[in-house]
């Protein structure tokens, strides 16, 4: 019996969900369809043509660029023939590129343009294995090595389809299925080995926690080499059936929103932060009866939602005053940022402050925290429906264990824990113990079970006293005034704590405005107070060792070309403290 895997799912939709919408493109105006019988021929001829082009079981197939269909049919087929995707971030650096395709040994690239071709062709003398690169569609490269989509969808004319299919059924549920690879905050990329039981039980336990099926339909505009969006564009549709539209652009993604009206939406906490700032500016235009009503609207939604939270409903005059707020307030806010008809929102791959999560509760619009890493396929544990406290990470992921070690470390044990890290048994041997995952992350569980998230190990900050501190908490409780964009305790050997700051440009330039203030703000008087006081309430709540004594506002954000943000917007500590070693310096008097 064929074991059932990703592709294998796929190509069963081809036949259940024949004229059911796999996925959606815009062109024009208009949102057109691909149904996942057609989508099921377009995994087909792409395998068909991987077996022409000598793929074999275990080899290696890049993928480089912006989501759209090719990158996920690519990525199916890769693993329908037995072959392994590991998809790129699309701002990786040429020496990064080089780095994973090596690593990997990759006899194929596919790239999505001509600006990611040029990467590939800056370091190809440096890629013995690499033999062909497929190009993605509306691109041709005049190069021996490149070849068009077309093209290369035409190698396997004389491919027969019984061939796929032998290839599909000699999979096994063990077997090693795709590669992610880290953005990684410190160090180089590691190859997380994920197998085809990994994903297909991951995205199956997801499906009945929120009730979702074959009518759902999402936005893909995350960056696939993610496992977080890699579930949500490609494992659970294929588990469930549900309809994916492709973004434009990330510049389009607020547009797209409005068109598709997703049911499920997935984003980082930056997306989130940056939602917030947008309809917290336009809350605070409104005066008079017209804000009053707002405010008790709001009011109505967070009682509703907490008592959600506890798997409880609103009734007798809460539950009518929660029916007007919806038609007064709820309605034009939800649908001006494209969530009419959002029914699961989920956030994960960063923290998040509770205070984001509270406003948008208080707006009726529930955001459930997923905590995890790609080395257990994206959830260690979560927020549901009914079982949710803001500012938790929520319980274990339904069918396995989440337990804490001795040294306050997360440990997670279940079928969604990953096989190791590709060509690396040190690091292995290091994060995987008896079956149990060392997350590097520190916590605790509460008495109900849930996970709270209390720092992470490499994180800590070892004072020239000698005391360990968590940065995380302290980080979160600045970041939540609307004037910062970004916080980063420094004190490592040193006497006292200190923080970097980066600042919200747009809610910078309205306090700047209404206060009829000059100058840069990062050189304002006014707006350093206004971040005082934000530290000076933190620091209220916080022993004497653990306070920020000084902080220096820097004059540019922290940014990914930079090297201090992953690709997922984590921050490189290490890199922010060497790229503002002057201004570090200048706190500590030096």
């Amino acid at each position: 019996m064929t074991a059932v895997t990703i592709p294998f799912k796929v190509l069963e939709n081809g036949k259940t969900l024949t004229n059911h919408a796999a996925y959606m493109v815009k062109s024009g105006e208009e949102w057109k369809a691909t149904t996942w019988g057609a989508f099921a021929g377009e995994v087909r001829a792409a395998a068909r043509a991987l077996i022409a082009l000598g793929i074999q079981t275990g080899d290696a197939i890049n993928i480089l660029g912006f989501n759209r269909p090719e990158w996920t049919t690519i990525d199916v087929a890769a693993m329908a023939v037995g072959a392994v995707p590991a998809g790129i971030y699309t701002t990786n650096s040429p020496a990064e590129c080089q780095y994973i395709i090596a690593h990997c040994e990759a006899p194929l690239v596919v790239l999505e343009n001509e600006n990611q071709w040029k990467k590939i062709e800056q370091i190809r003398g440096e890629l013995p294995a690499l033999r062909h690169v497929v190009m993605m569609k509306g691109t041709d490269i005049d190069d021996d090595m490149a070849m068009s989509w077309e093209e290369f969808i035409a190698k396997g004319a004389g491919v027969a389809d019984s061939e796929v299919d032998a290839r599909v059924e000699a999979l096994s549920p063990d077997g090693l299925a795709t590669l992610i690879y880290t953005s990684g905050t410190t160090g180089v990329p590691k190859g997380v080995m994920l197998s085809h039981d990994n994903l297909v039980w991951t995205a199956s336990q997801a499906l009945p926690l929120f009730g979702l099926n074959s009518s759902e339909r999402t936005l893909s505009y995350l960056p696939l080499s993610h496992i977080a969006e890699q579930v949500f564009t490609i494992h659970a549709p294929a588990m469930s059936g549900w309809s994916v539209y492709f973004a434009e652009s990330i510049e389009r993604l607020v547009d797209n929103l409005e068109e598709v009206k997703p049911t499920v939406f997935f984003a980082v906490p930056r997306v989130w932060e940056r939602f917030q700032a947008g309809v917290r500016a336009k809350l605070e235009e409104e005066h008079g009866a017209k804000a009053k009503i707002i405010d008790w609207a709001r009011g109505v939604a967070s009682r509703v939602q907490h008592l959600g939270f506890e798997g409880k409903k609103p009734s007798g005059g809460l539950a009518l005053q929660y029916g007007l707020a919806q038609k007064l307030v709820f309605a034009k806010v939800k649908s001006a940022l494209g969530l009419s008809e959002a029914r699961v929102m989920a956030t994960s791959a960063a923290p998040i402050s509770p205070e984001v999560l509270e406003f948008f509760a208080s707006l009726d619009l529930p955001v459930y925290e997923i905590y995890g890493q790609s080395e257990d396929t994206g959830p260690t544990s979560l927020n549901t429906v009914g079982a949710t406290k803001v500012g938790s990470v929520g319980r274990p992921y339904p069918g396995s264990e989440v337990k804490i070690a001795a040294d306050g470390e997360i440990l997670a044990k279940g079928r969604h824990v990953f096989l190791g890290y590709y060509k690396d048994p040190r690091a292995t041997a290091e994060t995987l113990v008896d079956g149990w995952l060392h997350s590097g992350d520190l916590g605790e569980i509460d008495d109900d079970g849930f996970l709270w998230i209390t720092g992470r190990k490499k994180d800590i900050i070892i004072t020239a006293g000698g005391k360990n501190v968590a940065p995380k908490l302290i980080e979160s409780g600045i970041k939540d005034h609307q004037l910062v964009s970004e916080v980063v305790v420094i004190g490592d050997r040193r006497k006292f704590l200190s923080a970097v700051i980066t600042l919200d440009e747009e809610a910078t330039a309205k306090f700047m405005a209404d206060g009829g203030h000059d100058g840069e703000p990062h050189e304002s008087e006014e707006v350093r107070a206004e971040i005082q006081k934000a530290v000076d309430s933190v620091n209220e709540h916080l022993a004497r060792v653990e306070q920020i004594k000084v902080f220096a506002i820097l004059d540019r954000q922290l940014s990914i070309e930079a090297g201090e943000l992953t690709p997922t917007l984590k921050v490189k500590r290490n890199k922010v403290a060497d790229h503002f070693s002057a201004e570090i310096d200048a706190m500590y008097g030096e």
